[in-house]
This record gives structure tokens, sequence and C-alpha cells, in this order.
């Protein structure tokens, strides 16, 4: 590669001598040129830039640092529960079934006396409900602290393996001043009935029970979560409960008729119908159940 440099400029040739006259005027022309551009440059005696119309251009102001604060800045991710509090009650114990004695003793629900829990139901394959409400309670839990809500669970591994009855249950979402409560389960039918119901709580007054406040709410609550885990898991109403409304009406749940804050339990299906128990063994189901649940929540929460 070849360079040209200063040193290296070819021979220039030399150029006639010009005339005085000429070289004079030369030299005034470009004087000329430069003290007309300065001339329009800064403008006419007397006027301005910013008084001009017409077609001449007007200069802008120059940028202030207030203006740094008219750029937007990044928005926080949205969390549409923030403030609110979930208790979520999976139903029974897995240990249940090694504590016979304490399981059984009897709790006052307000309409009667009941055992202070049960095993549950399991598949016939022998895969538990109680295994299964906790899985789903786990992946409820998730989804609605990642939309900021406050999370309580009724039991999680932090506890005697067993229990807690349903008096204590209730009492969990009562003293948590919840906004909203649910009680995750999977029914024991026979064969050949299937799909999922949401049970609501009656009207109740009786001993230490009176649901009067929460029906309304509740009900809301449950038919909000009626239709957003049918959309979201594909399941149909119950085909042996509700009338096919995939709602029911009970007043002989302590967990319903002992709680003050809006709350229903959740048969997500029947463990002993072989269609069912295909579903309700599967973890990707299980998440869409999860699912299901917190859309119905979050959509009563937002008053949707």
């Amino acid at each position: 590669m070849s360079y040209s440099g200063p040193e290296f400029d070819p021979p220039q040739q030399r150029r006639p001598r010009r005339a005085p006259v000429a070289v004079g005027l030369a030299a005034l022309v470009p004087g000329a040129l430069l003290g007309w551009v300065v001339y329009e440059g800064v403008g006419k005696p007397g006027g301005s830039d910013a008084g001009r119309t017409g077609g001449s251009t007007t200069r802008s102001a120059p940028a202030s640092a207030s203006d740094d604060a008219k750029v937007p800045s990044p928005t926080a991710p949205a969390l549409p529960l923030k403030g609110k509090v979930v208790v979520v009650d999976p139903g029974h114990n897995p240990g249940n079934f090694q504590h016979t004695s304490e399981i059984n003793q009897k709790v006052d629900i307000g309409t009667n006396w009941k055992e202070c829990d049960t095993t549950g139901t399991s598949t016939n394959a022998g895969y538990s409900e109680a295994r299964f409400t906790l899985d789903v309670a786990h992946r409820l839990r998730t989804l609605l602290e990642r939309q900021g809500a406050t999370v309580k669970l009724t039991h999680d591994g932090d506890r005697p393996a067993w229990g807690p009855c349903v008096t204590r249950r209730a009492q969990i979402g009562n003293d948590a001043h919840a906004d909203a409560a649910i009680s995750i389960h999977a029914d024991g039918a026979p064969e050949g009935d299937r799909g999922f119901h949401v049970i609501l709580p009656a009207s109740v007054h009786a001993g230490g029970a009176d649901t009067r406040p929460i029906v309304a709410s509740s009900r809301t609550l449950g038919e909000r979560v009626e239709k957003d885990f049918a959309a979201v898991t594909g399941s149909a109403p119950s085909n042996y409960v509700g009338g096919g409304t995939g709602l029911d009406v009970r007043k002989d749940l302590g967990g319903l008729n002992l709680s003050t804050v809006p709350k229903v339990f959740i048969e997500c299906g029947n463990m002993r119908d072989s269609t069912d128990a295909a579903r309700l063994t599967s973890g990707a189901w299980r998440q869409k159940a999860a699912q299901g649940i917190s859309d119905g929540i979050t959509g009563f929460l937002r008053g949707a």
C-alpha cells in the first residue's frame, strides 16, 4: 500500500502571476461572503429569529434539566393482589391414617358434633386425596404469591402429622382476616360419577356458627371459581351433585359453618372414577387445576 502525505505531495506546476487588481478582488470576495453569512445568521439589526414569520425557521429553546423528569421510568410488575390475604386449606393430612384416635375426636361445628378430621379418599391405585390436595395447594400458593397476595396454608409440614381439626382450619382463616379462603378436596364417589363441584356455605345460625354475614360473598367467590376452573381445566361440572351447575350448598361442614370470612370448598374430581383419576394423578392437570382456582380467586378479589 502506498502512502501520500505532505512529504510526498507531487510537485505542482508553476502558474503565471496574476495582475494586482485580480488578486485584490479575489481577496475581497471571501470577506464579503463571510459578512453576509454572519448577517443572516444573527439577524437583521433591530430584529430576531423569534420574531420572524412567513417561512423563517424558529430556533428551539435549549433543553433544561427538568426535561429529564419527562422521560418515563420503567414500570414495576403489576401485583393485582398486593395487600390481599388468601388462606388455602389442603383437605386432610397425609399422616391422618396413622392417628385415627386423634382425628376421631368429636368437635362442635355449630349445627352438630363431628370428627376432628378424616383420612380422606384415594384413587384405586392408592394415590391419596391428602397428597393431591397438598400438591395443588403448593401450586396455588405460588400462583397467588406471584400476583402479590399473602398466602397462608392451614398445614404444610409445620405441625404434627395429622389434622388440624376442622374447627382449627376455620379459625386460621378467621385469625388471618382473609379476604378469601378455599379448602381443596377430591371426592370418593362410585365409578361413573365424575366432574368437579364447588361447595358453598348455607345460611347457618346455630351454636357457635353464624354464616349469615358471609353467605353472599362466599357464593360470589364460589361462582367465580366454578367458572374459571371449568374454563382452564376443561373439566365438566359434576354429573352427580349440583344438578349440572357445579355448585352445592351444605350446612354440615365445620370448615364453612365456623368461617367468618368468604370461604368455599372445591371437590376437584372423583378419585374413584377412572376418567377423573387419570386427571387427578397428572401433574400437568394439577397445574391447570391450581391455575383455574387462582383465576377464580383473583377475579373475586378484584371484583371482576
